[in-house]
């Protein structure tokens, strides 16, 4: 049967990405981003799989309008692709209020909302899938990455209580984290960037490696996407998929070291209840 695909930030990197192997499988997309004249040639290559949708995720009442549009013309969104995003590095101490806010809308607020929007239609068919595009740095973070691991920690702890209350409907959530892929996200003029004041050389690093790590990243946007469709498609599709040789071993290693933290302080932290 024919997949309707909503794709946030369609118009590059994984979104692009996701949207071409939808095609490929036969589906029909409707790729949003604030600039959709970028989809002009996926659209005139496929018209009758392929729609470009001018959709800003920090506006809540266009994500309303636009949710209903699809749904009145396709009669349902199959599948959500959460993927609107950007990156921001600075010092925690650093980043403003306004810096980490917006950041928040985009990562966390705008997700949120078009959930909410597809989530009725969904319910009603008892089917669906939607996939949030977290990182690796949902399930970790260090020096100068502390807003962008805070946005995807939060998108990653509503994405979970989510699986959990709509498994019951047939509806499927895969939180998808990516380490370092060939995409946008590093391009100068895209990367948020906080005032630099030098205290702290830990964040240098970061933002060397950001400023100078675009189009060197080792990982193929179009394998991810090839990997994230064949877990929807299985029996049972996890509820997170690292991806990457650095993003999986990135996660393994953050495990170990939660398990080897928890482990050196069990038996004092068990020992925390009222003596009967």
């Amino acid at each position: 049967m024919t997949k309707v695909w909503l794709v946030t930030g369609a118009s590059s990197g994984f979104g692009r990405a996701i949207t071409r192997a939808a095609v490929a499988a036969g589906d029909v997309v409707v790729g949003a981003a604030r600039g959709p004249e970028a989809l002009a040639d996926l659209v005139a290559a496929h018209p009758d799989q392929v729609e470009a949708l001018r959709l800003d995720v920090t506006d809540p009442a266009a994500i309303g309008a636009a949710v209903a549009d699809v749904v009145a013309r396709h009669g349902r969104v199959d599948v959500l692709v959460n993927n609107a995003g950007r990156t921001h590095v600075g010092a925690v101490e650093e980043t403003t209020d306004e810096e980490l806010r917006a950041l928040f809308d985009v990562h966390v607020f705008g997700p949120a909302a078009l959930v909410r929007a597809v989530l009725p239609h969904m319910r009603e068919r008892r089917s669906g899938a939607i996939v949030q595009m977290s990182s690796v740095g949902g399930q970790m973070s260090f020096a100068g990455f502390g807003a962008y691991s805070g946005t995807k920690f939060a998108l990653e702890g509503i994405s979970e209580a989510l699986a959990d209350e709509v498994r019951e409907f047939g509806i499927k959530v895969l939180i998808v984290e990516p380490g370092a892929f060939r995409t946008s996200l590093f391009e100068t003029g895209r990367a948020g960037v906080s005032a630099d004041s030098g205290v702290y050389s830990a964040v240098g690093g970061t933002r060397a490696f950001v400023s100078g790590g675009d189009g060197s990243q080792a990982g193929d946007p179009d394998k991810a996407a090839a990997v994230i469709l064949a877990a929807l498609a299985a029996e049972r599709t996890p509820l997170r998929l690292p991806l990457g040789e650095d993003g999986v071993g990135a996660v393994l290693a953050h495990l170990d070291q939660v398990r080897e933290d928890v482990a050196a302080w069990e038996k004092r932290a068990r020992a925390t209840a009222f003596d009967a």
